[in-house]
């Protein structure tokens, strides 16, 4: 169990920000904020890491490997946004093969 500014945490498992954690009288505005930010957060330090794979001297790939990393994250944050707008997506999983 964790406090935040004297708010009980109740977590049923391993501390990790799954979303289903509820903070005892926490706003829904707070715990957006809580969750957005660390989401985001997340999804910078994988984009940072995902870069590290650009080393040519580390890792051989084409251009269409590139084409298609880009295509599917620049495809996948214009979803994100979508559904955001209340607009209705479809989930696609990823494979460079």
């Amino acid at each position: 169990m964790k406090i935040y500014k004297n708010i009980f945490i109740i977590s049923a498992g391993p501390e990790k920000d799954s979303g289903k954690e509820k903070i005892m009288g926490e706003t829904k505005r707070e715990r957006f904020v809580r969750l957005a930010e660390a989401r985001t957060n997340k999804i910078l330090e994988m984009m940072r890491l995902l870069g590290n794979c650009s080393s040519r001297t580390n890792y051989e790939y084409t251009d269409e490997d590139i084409r298609k990393i880009f295509s599917t994250l620049e495809k996948e944050l214009k979803n994100t946004k979508n559904r955001f707008l209340g607009l209705d997506v479809k989930d696609e999983r990823f494979t460079l093969k």
